[in-house]
């Protein structure tokens, strides 16, 4: 008799989730990494309160931060739950780890591919695949819990729509090339006035603000970013005009 059904009086029950022979084997190798490659960095990146740059390399030399991210754009073209798995293998090691992955792949990634334009996807996802984090910036001092109850303005201007406010709690905020900026085309409008707009770390008037001293995941920077009067081409928004909320 089966040791569990004797000890319990019922069947075994099995797992909720059978992993197909390639997803144990990528699990395997992600585990492998972070064990040498993760473990002996989580306490000086801990004390620092910083990610290893050379780590994050390693990360994309490996194809971690764009595992979802088609082949033709330079990625895996591997699925969402590929990215769950290696995010868990790498927060079973350092959480900080996990969460540089995890806001890469299941945020941004995830977002441009399905809301992004066949010309956005072309010129940004290469770029995430091979050498640019993303970071993804929705709450504000008043829009945490409440996250559409912005105030950060994007007032359109041409062929451009212009960016003004403050995001808190960013996180990769200090590593990213990349931000994914959510804000209100009209406040009265409530959320149906969210648009998702991308922002690159160069755009002037754009600045990544104050570093949040944290008590734990230290190594996974959060940040505030601050936008002053910041000029976002309409090629940039994802998905329509007042349907961010669909994005976030």
């Amino acid at each position: 008799m089966n040791q569990e059904r004797a000890v319990t009086g019922r069947l075994p029950v099995p797992p909720l989730t059978q992993l197909s022979e390639e997803e144990e084997l990528f699990r395997q190798s992600v585990r492998q990494f972070a064990e040498e490659r993760v473990r002996p960095l989580v306490k000086t990146m801990d004390e620092e309160g910083r990610f290893d740059p050379g780590l994050l390399q390693e990360f994309f030399k490996l194809g971690l931060m764009g595992i979802n991210i088609p082949e033709e754009y330079g990625g895996a073209g591997s699925s969402f739950f590929m990215a769950v798995l290696a995010v868990e293998e790498l927060s079973r090691v350092d959480a900080s780890a996990g969460v540089v992955v995890d806001v890469q792949n299941t945020l941004v990634n995830n977002a441009i591919t399905r809301w992004g334009s066949p010309e956005v996807k072309a010129k940004y996802l290469p770029r995430l695949a091979s050498d640019t984090v993303g970071a993804y910036a929705l709450s504000e001092a008043g829009a945490g819990s409440d996250a559409f109850a912005l105030q950060c303005r994007a007032l359109e201007r041409g062929d451009h729509y212009v960016l003004t406010g403050r995001k808190l709690w960013t996180t990769n905020a200090m590593e990213a090339g990349l931000f994914i900026v959510f804000a209100t085309v009209n406040p009265e409008l409530g959320y149906r006035g969210i648009t998702a707009f991308l922002v690159e770390r160069d755009f002037p008037g754009f600045a990544v603000g104050k570093k949040e001293d944290k008590l734990g995941i230290r190594a996974s920077s959060t940040c505030e970013l601050i936008l002053d009067e910041v000029r976002v081409p309409k090629e940039n928004i994802l998905g329509e005009v007042g349907k961010g909320y669909k994005v976030a």
